[in-house]
């Protein structure tokens, strides 16, 4: 079993944007939303500047979940977003930010999410150590509405 251990803040400022080291544009779809009350998993097709993946995802809130990601043929994912998943797509900027030994990923949303950024940490352990940029801002790991799946149903526009 894969465990994903993430934590997820807003951001309070911009000074993060002098400290990217690498952007790729990022489009992810879902053949399985995982909302609703008897959902166990999401399932997604994400394509980005490096490749294609399908991603399954347990379906609880907080910062520790069961994820499962694979490779696949480009063509592939292109052909499952057209014909199996629901739309329309989440579309992102990922930045990357080195601070302080660990990586953070930083997502700037589009489309109907246009105007949220995100701030995402992938940990080793609940309780590892990690130095808070000053940039970061509130943390939302707990928070249902900030995650990917969700902004499909809800987008932040909206709220």
């Amino acid at each position: 079993m894969a465990l994903e251990i993430e934590r997820k803040f807003l951001l309070c400022n911009e000074d993060w944007r002098d400290q990217v080291t690498r952007t790729r544009r990022i489009r992810q779809a879902y053949m399985v939303d995982a909302i609703g009350e008897n959902s166990r998993a999401s399932v997604r097709i994400r394509i980005d500047d490096e490749a294609a993946n399908i991603n399954i995802k347990s379906a609880t809130i907080g910062v520790q979940r069961q994820e499962y990601e694979y490779p696949i043929p480009l063509e592939d994912a292109e052909r499952m977003i057209a014909s199996l998943c629901h739309l329309p797509c989440i579309e992102k900027l990922r930045h990357i930010v080195e601070y302080q030994g660990h990586r953070w990923e930083i997502d700037e949303f589009y489309g109907d999410n246009q105007g949220l950024i995100v701030a995402e940490i992938e940990l080793s352990a609940l309780d590892e150590i990690f130095v808070r940029p000053p940039w970061l801002g509130r943390e939302v790991s707990d928070d249902a509405r900030y995650y990917n799946v969700n902004l499909l149903r809800h987008p932040y526009r909206r709220w």
